[in-house]
């Protein structure tokens, strides 16, 4: 087999066997395959698309490329989520305690961020003494015994993904769907999950900027995860402007502890119940997923659901005190007010663009080396809809930068202010699977 014939095959839209598919990615891992012949077939692959089995086959290559997850010693059925990404996504901090409540088990492997603003794993590590590189051995008790953990991913899970995603970054061709799908699901499926509710976001701090794409790839990902004999749901969710108020990596620790006090923005708690009630429904609870819905509203009224975040941070060896006493999370010295300089309503806001704001201020990474300052971030003082006159606050950047004049500016220019309101009333666009 030579990877010449695989890349014209495919540049001429062929469709690749499951072997010359492990051929690519076992000889791209193991470095016996140079870059300019994947780059080659990564760029047939963007221009030619991959059948529904050739994304299937490519998502376990990458797989059974470095370790996986066994999660059998775990009882019950296992729920994961994933999200695509956005600004201000705090989601999986409110799930997981919440869906945890209703005494599902919730094994969670999460990232690092690189770019906006810190990943999961960075937001928790704001509170004081919070671990997150668990062993295995402790990741399995804590879900038997408390149906939750969260850890950050081994550091030889998905190889291949890690190296096929640097150079499709440098090669033009990494807004491919099979590729982006085959890199979410590769990773979620060595994680060991039974269950996987997928959040994927649409919008302008989003990888996928409209609608219509981000349901694309949402169905291929639920085609990707039934083929491997996963339950699997995907819900497409907005990201035209910042998801609730906070953006950053303490402050958004702050949010998610209102959502699960039941006083969290409307936006997040819609996208956060619908998420959870999906996983409840996966992880077998409820057989619909409007009585799921129910109880878990029921479970943040009654405070069942904060006290189970308390003891996720108590378990991991953080300070459950931070939830009561937020002071005790890490704070800014510099607090700058950005200001309206015109009357209207506000028409959008350019997630993206607060979101570079935000790793500007230090909560977020250019590069893998950078350090994350978390108390740095941004809090929405207005959103879309909200009336504005000159001189009203739009956003505070918080920050320990004494220079801070081209986040201000970055800030400045993601808010679109008009004379028409604009009401956003759809948070949910789809729910596929």
């Amino acid at each position: 087999m030579r990877m010449y014939d695989i890349i014209v095959k495919k540049r001429n839209g062929g469709e690749l066997t499951k072997e010359e598919i492990q051929f690519f990615v076992n000889g791209y891992t193991g470095g016996r395959i140079p870059d300019y012949q994947a780059a080659a077939l990564l760029m047939a692959i963007y221009f030619r698309g991959m059948s529904k089995k050739e994304t299937a086959d490519l998502t376990m290559a990458m797989v059974n490329s470095g370790e996986t997850v066994d999660l059998s010693a775990i009882e019950g059925v296992k729920v994961d989520k994933h999200s695509t990404g956005g600004v201000g996504d705090k989601i999986s901090l409110i799930v997981i305690p919440l869906v945890a409540s209703l005494g599902i088990p919730v094994a969670k492997m999460s990232g690092r961020g690189l770019g906006h603003t810190g990943g999961t794993i960075d937001k928790l590590e704001s509170i004081p003494g919070f671990r997150t590189e668990l062993t295995g051995e402790e990741f399995i008790y804590n879900v038997n015994k408390y149906k939750m953990a969260i850890s950050g991913q081994s550091g030889n899970l998905v190889p291949a993904d890690k190296k096929l995603y640097a150079l499709r970054d440098v090669t033009a061709t990494v807004d491919s769907i099979p590729l982006i799908a085959s890199s979410i699901m590769s990773k979620k499926i060595a994680s060991g999950a039974d269950c996987i509710v997928l959040d994927v976001k649409a919008g302008s701090g989003a990888f996928m900027k409209s609608v219509e794409e981000a349901c694309e790839l949402a169905g291929t990902m639920v085609e990707i995860g039934k083929s491997l004999k996963r339950k699997i749901v995907a819900v497409v969710t907005d990201m035209s402007q910042p998801l609730g108020h906070e953006v950053g990596n303490s402050n958004e620790v702050i949010e998610a502890i209102d959502v699960l006090k039941g006083k969290g923005p409307r936006d997040e708690t819609e996208v956060a119940l619908t998420i959870a009630s999906h996983m409840a429904v996966l992880g077998g609870a409820y057989e619909d997923f409007e009585k799921a819905q129910v109880e878990l509203k029921e479970v943040i009224r009654t405070g069942k659901a904060i006290d189970k975040l308390k003891l996720l941070i108590q378990i991991q060896g953080g300070d459950p005190d931070v939830v009561d006493n937020i002071e005790k999370l890490p704070k800014a010295k510099y607090h700058v007010e950005v200001r309206a300089v015109e009357e209207g309503y506000v028409t959008s806001i350019d997630a993206e663009c607060i979101g570079v704001s935000a790793m500007l201020l230090g909560a977020g990474r250019k590069t893998k080396e950078d350090k994350i300052d978390y108390s740095a971030g941004i809090s929405m003082k207005k959103k879309v809809g909200d009336k504005t006159q000159p001189g009203d606050i739009l956003c505070v950047l918080h920050t320990n930068l004494q220079d801070t004049g081209e986040a201000e500016q970055i800030a400045l220019k993601a808010y679109s202010i008009g004379n028409k309101q604009k009401i956003i009333e759809k948070y949910i666009y789809d729910v596929i699977g």
